[in-house]
């Protein structure tokens, strides 16, 4: 029990840690600033796209919200930052993280917008466009108001899996808080700065995903 609690509880490094993984918390942070408001426009520009009457514009948009989110998205960052220098475009480990989570998170966002748009019903618009309203209009002040409060417990579903997606930034060397913590790891040749970065993300994401089951379950009620 000693050898464990020495191996994966060790205070002292944790202490030692902290400053690094506070530093990756901070490029975690950062990277989901960057992320989720892009991949919400993209998505609600793939869900529009998708419902287009035009088929030139909306089967090209579903195949590709279809690709992006049947590809895995660590492939998609490795093919990012380590593929596309074979075509002459050099990215940084954060533009690269960037524009794959953008990628994959815009076609998870879109089927999420798509779903709450055909849950308005149609008569909806009708009523709207006999009021006066032009289409734009109508989608802006009547169809999206309910569409987003339709599909809110799964827009912020989304966000915290987009918030866990950004461990994976680790792969190209981005420092986020997993790479802090196993850059301390192998530092110290102790886990107890895993552990500490598990604990970071529990202590940040678990009240998020209570919040948004009991915020489900109100909606529900309500």
């Amino acid at each position: 029990m000693e050898q464990l609690i020495e191996q994966f509880f060790n205070l002292e490094i944790m202490i030692a840690a902290w400053p690094m993984i506070l530093k990756g918390l901070g490029m975690t942070l950062l990277i989901c600033v960057a992320v989720i408001p892009m991949g919400l426009v993209g998505g609600l520009l793939a869900a529009l796209g998708s419902a287009s009457k035009s088929r030139w514009i909306r089967w090209p948009v579903i195949a590709l919200v279809d690709f992006f989110r049947a590809i895995p998205p660590l492939v998609l960052l490795i093919f990012v930052y380590a593929g596309l220098p074979f075509a002459g475009v050099q990215l940084s480990p954060f533009t690269a993280v960037v524009i794959a989570f953008f990628l994959n998170n815009s076609a998870y966002y879109g089927e999420i917008f798509r779903a709450g748009i055909q849950s308005v019903g149609y008569g909806q618009s009708e009523a709207a466009r006999s009021t006066g309203l032009s289409a734009p209009q109508t989608l802006a002040y009547v169809v999206l108001p309910q569409a987003v409060r339709n599909v809110l417990p799964d827009l912020l579903s989304n966000t915290i899996e987009v918030i866990k997606l950004t461990s994976l930034a680790s792969v190209v060397s981005l420092g986020e808080m997993l790479h802090a913590a196993d850059m301390a790891r192998s530092i110290t040749y102790n886990a107890s700065p895993i552990v500490l970065a598990a604990l970071v993300y529990l202590v940040l994401l678990w009240p998020l995903v209570r919040g948004v089951s009991r915020f489900g379950r109100s909606l529900n009620t309500g």
